[in-house]
């Protein structure tokens, strides 16, 4: 591990104060690439993750995706977090919580949108970063992208029948304009590039090479990111930092147990450790781009419901970075029950 990799906590913290700083004193930049969207889809936001997630694409080979099967407890047990534990654990933390627990703290006029934003938000399985948290724990690779396809494909028919459900609405409205092109440029694009992109660089034998220059781009890609989206919410986090506080707490408490919840099934099953890790960062994960335009269009754009999936975007990537290192650093824990178990 190369030493910008190792102290990789340290520049996230950096990042995330430079864009809260940023983003408070120099509103005007960040404001003009946050109006650069589609469908409610940031493009400078896209590019970033093109540029996270194809240096991970290019490791995989669809010749042998047929080998996934191999691991198809892994795969059962992140369906089952993701889809019939997480949106119902999230609905009980946000009622506990927010509700009960830190009502006298909130205003009482968005404590019910608030809820809603908390449950749209865990109702959305992640889709692209969930291949930059696969990579840093050196996660099966074929086993990531079949998991994330499979997410998509769910998602598209279950996402608004379970936030529905959850919200005691008869129908809502999914932007599915924000879902489908979200699934065009973060999964679709970046998986026809790279593999265009693999097959040149395996004709000239220079894939190792070419992976070994990337890395680093992937990483200053991450960190870029964090700035983007800590700025664009700067003053928010700056004017309201204890509605922030409270809102992150049943999101952190979340996401802690549906990766745990995951990180074990796989070992009582008796999965590798490389499928494992990388089922308990999807199954604590969210689709943050879908997260916020579902919220908007039900709830509006200055609503509770909003700012709870904005608090989601910026807890992300500093609580999957925290599980990333969990995961890495019980694998000689996960190793030695795997090895008493065969």
């Amino acid at each position: 591990m190369s030493l910008f990799e190792r102290y990789l906590t340290v520049w996230v913290l950096l990042c995330i104060i430079a864009g809260i700083v940023l983003g408070h004193w120099l509103p005007a930049p960040f404001q003009l690439l946050g109006k650069m969207e589609i469908a409610q889809v940031n493009l400078p936001v896209a590019v970033l993750i093109w540029l996270m997630i194809i240096p991970m694409l290019l490791k995989i080979d669809f010749g042998a995706l047929h080998k996934v099967c191999e691991h198809w407890k892994g795969i059962g047990v992140t369906l089952f977090v993701n889809w019939a534990v997480k949106p119902f654990s999230m609905m009980l933390l946000a009622w506990f919580f927010i509700r009960g627990v830190f009502a006298d703290w909130l205003p009482a006029e968005h404590i019910d949108s608030y809820i809603a934003g908390l449950i749209i938000l865990a109702a959305a399985p992640c889709t692209a970063m969930v291949f930059v948290w696969s990579n840093l724990c050196d996660g099966e690779p074929h086993f990531t992208l079949t998991q994330v396809a499979l997410n998509d494909t769910i998602m598209i028919f279950a996402f608004a029948p379970i936030v529905g459900l959850l919200l005691g609405l008869s129908a809502i409205t999914v932007p599915w304009e924000t879902l489908l092109l979200s699934v065009v440029l973060y999964i679709v694009i970046p998986v026809v590039a790279a593999q265009l992109w693999r097959k040149l660089l395996l004709r000239t034998h220079a894939l190792d090479k070419t992976l070994a220059a990337l890395q680093p781009l992937s990483l200053i890609a991450l960190l870029a990111t964090l700035i983007l989206l800590f700025g664009f919410q700067g003053k928010q986090i700056i004017q309201q930092p204890l509605i922030i506080a409270l809102l992150a707490t049943p999101i952190l408490i979340q996401v802690y147990f549906n990766s745990g919840l995951a990180y074990l099934l796989n070992r009582s099953v008796g999965e590798q450790h490389n499928v494992a890790a990388p089922s308990a960062l999807i199954g604590a994960s969210n689709f943050f781009e879908l997260a916020v335009a579902t919220a908007i269009v039900l709830f509006g754009f200055n609503s509770g419901a909003a700012l709870a999936t904005v608090v989601g975007v910026l807890v992300e990537v500093p609580v999957m970075l925290s599980v990333v290192y969990i995961v890495n650093a019980s694998k000689p824990w996960y190793q030695k029950h795997a090895g008493q178990s065969s």
